[in-house]
């Protein structure tokens, strides 16, 4: 990586910890929603390290999301298991080797659901919380989509002891715009059978 990268990649990263810390400062939800949406198509149109091949940038129109739905802002508990370490397929040919760290669970929909919860294996780590919904492959991107990844700065906060999973923040990685990039992809036991119609479309 050269230096110029280096320091426009480290830009991108400041700039997404600074939207995620406005959103959780932000009491309506939908308002940080908005402005999350706002601020991301922005950074796809003109940051040089925007997910969108270069060529693509300049017609840009924004990122396709689903309509706000309250009902899929949840409060999830994060719980004790039993600690396994992941090989988690990515988008490329290496797997990105994660731990479990526990089990979040919360009411969706008027029904007890489930995701694991995934440390990075890597130096100073991070939460990472990846899904696939019924939505997958159709709708939405078919590997999966991201709740929390805090190592770049998408993280909620918490709330009551729980942890704030909003799925109307649900967004795709970034290999679903260009190849080129590498991303670990939704494991089985975060591929939820019900439909999640929320946060970014295809």
């Amino acid at each position: 990586m050269r230096p110029a990268d280096a320091l426009s990649l480290l830009d991108w990263k400041r700039a997404i910890f600074r939207l995620y810390e406005e959103v959780r400062a932000e009491d309506d939800p939908v308002a940080g929603w908005e402005h999350w949406k706002q601020v991301r198509d922005e950074l796809f149109r003109s940051h040089p390290q925007s997910a969108l091949p270069a060529g693509e940038r300049a017609g840009f129109g924004g990122l396709s999301y689903f309509d706000y739905a309250a009902a899929f802002r949840v409060i999830a508990v994060l719980d004790d298991a039993e600690a396994q370490t992941y090989e988690i397929p990515t988008s490329g040919e290496e797997p990105m080797v994660f731990e479990r760290i526990g089990l979040l669970r919360f009411q969706l929909g008027g029904a007890d659901t489930t995701l694991e919860a995934y440390w990075l294996k890597a130096y100073g780590g991070g939460l990472f919380v990846p899904f696939a919904d019924a939505t997958s492959g159709r709708s939405t991107y078919g590997a999966g989509r991201y709740l929390l990844d805090t190592v770049k700065g998408a993280d909620l906060g918490s709330i009551e002891d729980g942890m704030v999973l909003d799925f109307n923040f649900a967004y795709n990685p970034s290999c679903s715009y260009d190849p080129r990039w590498v991303c670990p992809l939704a494991p089985a036991p975060n591929r939820l059978q019900i439909p999640i119609e929320a946060g970014e479309r295809l």
